[in-house]
């Protein structure tokens, strides 16, 4: 079996939800060993939510955040939990905590705790707002993060009431900044030796990922204005109305402008004051619609997308996700996945959005039943020399 790149590096996942377990997920994807650290009884809050269920308790949106992870549950607040924990962090090599600033601290597990431990050890949190600044205090969930970093202000029609990016940006986003940081700082830790504190925030994600909506603001001094689907730097990118619906084009410079214009028959907009260079169309792009508007009506979604394809016009339907996922694009790279599971049966989740060609990511773990590998974490701390085994452990 091939050695994945991550195979070795243990990473203690002591985070609910979604920020830090889609974190943690994306390392025991590369081949870590995740142990999932819950509390007793409940667990993750996400294994009771959702207002649906497959077969058993635990809902499809754990499922879907938390495959290739260990469970334990300990109880951070009682002193003989908390040694287990210090017994896994001599242990590991990466921990992920994402309650609200100070809480680790308070629970004895915070930065200067475990790394007193483990000096080696990289320490990531991730919050609503960051470890600093004057809000630092504030609960954090992703709509808030949009909100206050600026991108509901941008997301949706003009006129429109706030729209919320239907992907949870800084939830997902921090997460993967916080799996890159994570990476980083163990490529780091083997030129220095030692671990390091990694601050991630969902309003950093959401920001951090407004690249083109803040660069607009500096360029122009003006916030960005809601535009529905249009595209701030080029036109037309966007949705369009064909005979029996929407569908995407993407004439996203000049050479393709003239190009969809040629498959148009509307050679005559080339010359238009209104469109002659990209920035024209953008600064006119309802006017340019509204030109372009006429003729998309004269065929289906199909007949467009195929003939703007032949002619090396970026274009697509638009897709729900049933047909997204159903789609034979998505088999071909195999981004659904069948897991095996002890309550559900099988189970569908997403696959691996990046390939690696040389150690392939596999499903080596389900998403854990609470508390699944307790016992066996423990033991492996007893047979390490890190923890006493416990009377009743002893007798079996």
């Amino acid at each position: 079996m091939l050695m994945l790149p991550l195979a070795g590096i243990r990473v203690l996942d002591i985070s609910q939800v979604m920020a830090g377990p889609f974190c943690c997920m994306l390392l025991g994807d590369l081949g870590a060993d995740v142990v999932k650290i819950e509390p007793p009884g409940v667990g993750d809050s996400t294994r009771r939510s959702m207002g649906f269920r497959l077969k058993g308790e635990d809902s499809p949106g754990f499922l879907a955040l938390n495959r290739n992870k260990r469970s334990i549950t300990l109880d951070l607040k009682n002193p003989e939990d908390r040694d287990v924990l210090y017994a896994l962090a001599k242990t590991a090599d990466v921990v992920v905590e994402n309650g609200r600033p100070g809480v680790a601290q308070r629970l004895g597990m915070g930065y200067d705790k475990l790394s007193e431990i483990n000096p080696r050890i990289i320490y990531a949190s991730i919050s609503g707002f960051g470890q600093t600044g004057p809000w630092s205090q504030r609960p954090g969930f992703d709509l808030i993060a949009q909100a206050m970093s600026g991108v509901l202000s941008a997301t949706g029609f003009p006129d429109s009431e706030p729209v919320k990016n239907v992907i949870p940006v800084g939830d997902l986003g921090a997460g993967m900044f916080a799996c890159y940081g994570i990476l980083g700082a163990l490529i780091g830790r083997e030129k220095t030796g030692k671990g390091q504190f990694i601050d991630a925030s969902l309003f950093e994600a959401a920001l951090g990922l407004s690249v083109w909506e803040t660069t607009e603001y500096w360029g122009t001094g003006k916030s960005p204005a809601r535009l529905g689907s249009a595209n701030r730097m080029s036109a037309p990118y966007q949705a369009v109305v064909a005979k029996d619906g929407y569908f995407v084009i993407g004439a996203a410079n000049q050479k393709l402008w003239l190009s969809l214009l040629e498959v148009m028959d509307r050679q005559e907009l080339a010359d238009d004051p209104r469109f002659v260079k990209n920035s024209d169309r953008v600064a006119n792009h309802k006017a340019l619609i509204a030109e372009l508007a006429p003729t998309f009506l004269t065929r289906t979604v199909d007949e467009w997308v195929e003939a703007l394809l032949a002619a090396g016009i970026p274009s697509g339907p638009i897709n729900d996700y049933e047909q997204a996922v159903n789609s034979d694009h998505v088999a071909a790279r195999n981004m659904v996945q069948d897991i095996p599971h002890p309550v559900e049966g099988t189970f569908k989740a997403l696959g691996f959005p990046v390939k690696l060609t040389g150690t392939p990511q596999q499903v080596r773990y389900p998403p854990p039943l609470l508390n699944e590998h307790g016992q066996q974490i423990r033991q492996e701390l007893v047979e390490k020399g890190l923890l006493q085994a416990q009377p009743e452990a002893a007798a079996e």
